[in-house]
């Protein structure tokens, strides 16, 4: 994939635990009956809904502003995880995959949108192409095990 297809792939994924999050926030902040009925039965009180709609809605910011994506990330995630926790313990579990699902759009978004991280935590990791095949057939012999050496001698 090239980097201007990766970064708008990164964009979209990203676009929609962003989108999610933002309603979800507003809706805590607006107090409509629904809301607070189905904060309820989480078994939260309704005191409890502005405090974590603000949460909400600055984890989104912060994952939204570029030099400050990576922590960003990292607040929804842990925020989503929390989301995940709360609909297993309320036993809707079926619905804690939602959630899970939205933190691992969010990561993947972010891998995907910024060059910077992928060159700081590349999935694979290639040998160089100045490497000789004498190398590649080494390493891929040491991989397999077979220039095994004593215990001690490690």
């Amino acid at each position: 994939m090239t980097k201007p297809a990766m970064t708008w792939t990164g964009r979209i994924l990203s676009a929609i635990p962003v989108l999610m999050m933002t309603m979800s926030g507003v809706m805590k902040l607006s107090h409509s009956h629904d809301v607070v009925q189905g904060f309820g039965q989480f078994g939260f009180a309704e005191s409890l809904l502005t405090p974590i709609g603000l949460i909400e809605l600055a984890c989104v910011v912060v994952y939204l502003i570029p030099r400050t994506a990576l922590l960003g990330a990292l607040l929804m995630v842990g925020y989503l995880g929390g989301a995940v926790v709360t609909h297993l313990r309320a036993g809707q579990g079926p619905m804690a995959l939602a959630p899970f699902i939205l933190g691992m759009m969010a990561v993947g978004g972010l891998w995907l949108r910024e060059a910077r991280l992928r060159e700081l935590l590349p999935l694979r990791r290639d040998l160089p192409a100045s490497a000789g095949a004498h190398e590649r057939s080494r390493s891929s012999a040491s991989a397999s095990g077979s220039t095994a050496t004593p215990l001690g001698s490690r």
